[in-house]
């Protein structure tokens, strides 16, 4: 990356993947808005990010509330600077059978998934635009090909790629890219309670995913963390668009 100290804000951030991807960001030099629900939550990703010689901020937020949005984006601009780095990482499950799930279970997913993800995208996209420079990564999943279960969460996903083809067509011509990333089997609390969930022991959820994996291991948090930083590098100004898979081998 260049001498210029750029901003990222990655949402969801307090655990698992988001936090990964924070602190693999700030690894990489870049100044880091923690973004969650709940700002305190966050207390744990800000320290160990600064605690490594990295600049951080809590910031807490509701990526579905376009107030709460402004807000946020604009105490990051002001208190860490211009974000030009977007990880669109937060994101909630509430897993049933079509006929048992709710309208509020329904709304609750997509809200958070694909209104947070617009939301944010449109907050931070003027930024980018007048730096002639920008870096979208939204999070995806393997679940956007169809999962018993997860009809709402499915569809959020699904909705994730097309979004992000349509902001890699709308603002290529600014200097700004957009890719996702489908995780696979990621080991993280989202994963645990599934387990605990459906009735299973985490660790033999954890073996049963593995042995369908071609790699033969679940992934980690810290693996959808080197991906993200690939994409939001200045290497990658030529890869906009594109949907990878991070789930440890090929898709039947």
């Amino acid at each position: 990356m260049s001498q210029e100290r750029r901003t990222a804000i990655v949402t969801g951030s307090a655990r698992g993947i988001g936090a990964a991807v924070a602190k693999r960001l700030a690894d990489d030099g870049y100044a880091v808005a923690v973004l969650d629900l709940d700002e305190s939550a966050c207390a744990g990703t800000v320290d160990a990010i600064k605690s490594a010689g990295g600049e951080a901020l809590a910031v807490g937020a509701n990526v579905a509330d376009e107030a709460s949005v402004a807000t946020a984006v604009e105490r990051v601009a002001a208190e860490l600077g211009a974000p030009t780095i977007l990880i669109n990482n937060a994101g909630i499950t509430r897993d049933n059978l079509l006929f048992k799930m709710t309208v509020d279970d329904w709304d609750a997913v997509m809200n958070v998934h694909l209104r947070g993800a617009f939301l944010m995208s449109r907050a931070v996209q003027k930024y980018m635009v007048d730096a002639k420079f920008g870096r979208i990564v939204n999070l995806s999943s393997t679940s956007a090909l169809g999962n018993r279960g997860q009809v709402n969460y499915s569809a959020a996903k699904a909705g994730m790629q097309g979004f992000t083809k349509t902001l890699a067509f709308e603002l290529g011509k600014f200097g700004v890219t957009a890719n996702a990333i489908a995780p696979g089997f990621i080991e993280t609390e989202m994963t645990a309670a599934t387990a605990e969930r459906v009735g299973v022991g985490f660790e033999d959820f954890k073996k049963a995913a593995a042995s369908q994996i071609p790699v033969n291991r679940v992934g980690q948090p810290e693996d959808i963390a080197h991906t993200a930083s690939f994409f939001v590098s200045e290497g990658a100004g030529f890869v906009s668009g594109q949907v990878v898979y991070v789930a440890g081998g090929p898709k039947d």
